[in-house]
């Protein structure tokens, strides 16, 4: 059986107000998250670190991309009777809470042998990170087309409170905003930049340059990359092929329609201006031919 936790996750989502469904665990169709959890109680909190040496660690782990359909994903895999989820959906070890050590990360798995994943492909540590300690864990990587992603991230942005610039000035602020940000990120691992993780709405969709860093350190076998697109017109199918690549049985996804629905259409937005919309799939051409190459995959994102 195997373990996961979805890292894409930011830990500072707001929470939903409807209980009986966040107790259910299923997606919030407003905001297109899964609904948060109650807090853990003091107790359990205490029993889980005591325990941590007899955890297990990921054997996969989702390294992103973010507004990719990591959500949705995480409660397909969810549903597999090999696959046991961690106590929240993104423990943010390999990013924000490193510092706390790897007893503190245990703390968070089960001690039966399953499988368990985590994520964050966008952090300039993480890969570093994730080889340290996880040196042979597997790696999914959904990739969705950079133009509408970094539009779902900018509202998803928004909801949060962390923006409230237009879409267009907020992506024209954005080398003001975040460039000298990575660079001392870099140079201070224990440096946080919240305009960093919420406000890199073009620079987190230049793919080629994150997995160069990841498949530096991991070989290639290791990755399954799937295109996001794909996986919202045809979640089962995606769900196959996880599934075979983590050697787990063929099952059938229990999600309802209805819950994925909300996530895959991303009603809670309107369309974007075409004339804005081509000159980003300018920007992202050039970047998008070299992860094409570089990968031996043509997404096909030129609209």
């Amino acid at each position: 059986m195997k373990m996961f936790t979805d890292t894409t996750q930011p830990s500072d989502a707001k929470p939903s107000q409807d209980m009986a469904d966040t107790e259910r665990g299923l997606l919030n169709p407003l905001t297109m998250r899964a609904r948060r959890p109650m807090n853990m109680p003091a107790v359990e909190k205490l029993y889980r670190g005591m325990s941590s040496r007899l955890r297990l660690l990921p054997d996969f782990l989702v390294i992103g991309t973010q507004r990719g359909g990591t959500t949705a994903l995480y409660h397909y895999l969810k549903t597999h009777p090999g696959i046991h989820s961690v106590t929240t959906t993104d423990t943010h070890f390999f990013d924000k809470k490193f510092h706390k050590g790897l007893d503190w990360y245990r703390a968070h798995f089960p001690t039966r042998f399953e499988k368990v994943y985590t994520q964050r492909i966008s952090y300039p540590h993480a890969p570093r990170r994730v080889a340290q300690v996880l040196p042979q864990v597997k790696l999914i990587v959904l990739l969705r087309n950079p133009v509408d992603r970094a539009y779902s991230q900018y509202y998803h942005t928004c909801e949060l409170g962390y923006e409230t610039l237009p879409f267009e000035q907020a992506i024209q602020a954005e080398v003001a905003r975040i460039g000298s940000e990575r660079e001392k990120i870099l140079e201070d691992e224990h440096y946080y930049s919240d305009a960093y993780k919420h406000q890199s709405y073009l620079s987190r969709g230049i793919y080629v340059d994150q997995l160069q860093s990841w498949l530096a350190l991991f070989p290639r076998e290791q990755f399954l990359i799937l295109k996001s697109e794909e996986f919202y017109a045809d979640p089962v199918t995606t769900f196959k092929q996880v599934s075979a690549f983590l050697d787990l049985q063929d099952v059938e996804p229990q999600l309802r329609k209805q819950e994925y629905k909300y996530y895959a259409h991303n009603t809670y937005y309107s369309g974007m201006e075409s004339a804005l919309r081509q000159r980003l799939l300018e920007y992202f051409a050039p970047h998008n031919a070299r992860l094409y190459e570089f990968l031996g995959i043509n997404f096909g994102w030129d609209q």
